[in-house]
């Protein structure tokens, strides 16, 4: 280094090869550091899914993307109303390899890959000691009190459903395609059944693709 005019040495410029070869060195903590952020990002706050099915219609169509507030289901209790996705039955996990596991889980975090367990997404009807009922005209009452569904797929079937108190620990859920959706009212495998509260993964609150369905969800 050569001294300047005030007699202070100044530091020369590093030669392009050093930074450059700084700059991979940096490579590995920054991919660590994103890959960290991505993680806690699904395992605490929003995580991405697809829509498998037509059986939340019109809210949700098949093939529309949504956000899903995870950190909801911790800090506040789900309400009725609320579109919520939860686990289904674990099936067995696809052998992939350590790179293609990788991959996958950062699809399944991008909301572009399925998981290896189906998730299902509903709208609660009933909470813990809930009464809920539908009757002859498809009309749903819950502690014997009508339901407003302004979200509903016109026409409504006509199928009644028994009063039903549901369980402690367990969640009420249907479709917004009411003739299209398998879900409490029937038992596994043909239908999701009452769905525990600890299966349950977050609540939806945004639709991000198609750009033309972008919005809340209600």
């Amino acid at each position: 280094m050569a001294d300047g005019p005030t007699g202070v040495a100044e530091p020369t410029a590093s030669p392009p090869e050093a930074r450059g070869h700084s700059r991979w060195r940096e490579l590995p903590v920054l991919i660590g550091a994103a890959v960290l952020l991505a993680i806690a990002i699904k395992l605490l706050v929003v995580q991405a899914f697809s829509i498998p099915s037509a059986s939340m219609a019109p809210t949700l169509l098949e093939g529309d993307r949504i956000l899903v507030c995870r950190v909801c289901v911790r800090f506040d209790d789900v309400d009725r109303g609320d579109v919520i996705v939860f686990e289904g039955p674990d099936d067995a996990t696809p052998v992939r390899g350590p790179v293609g596991g990788i991959l996958h889980w950062l699809g399944e975090t991008l909301g572009v890959a399925s998981p290896p367990h189906d998730d299902f997404v509903k709208r609660v009807a009933g909470l813990p000691g809930d009464t809920v009922e539908i009757d002859r005209t498809g009309a749903l009452f819950v502690n014997g009190r009508p339901v407003e569904e302004s979200y509903l797929n016109r026409p409504v079937p006509r199928q009644d459903f028994p009063p039903t108190t549901v369980p402690d620990g367990m969640l009420f859920v249907l479709g917004d395609n009411r003739g299209n959706s398998g879900d409490s009212r029937c038992d596994p495998p043909a239908c999701t059944g009452l769905v525990p509260v600890e299966r349950v993964i977050g609540v939806a609150f945004l639709r991000v693709w198609p750009p033309a369905r972008i919005g809340v969800v209600r």
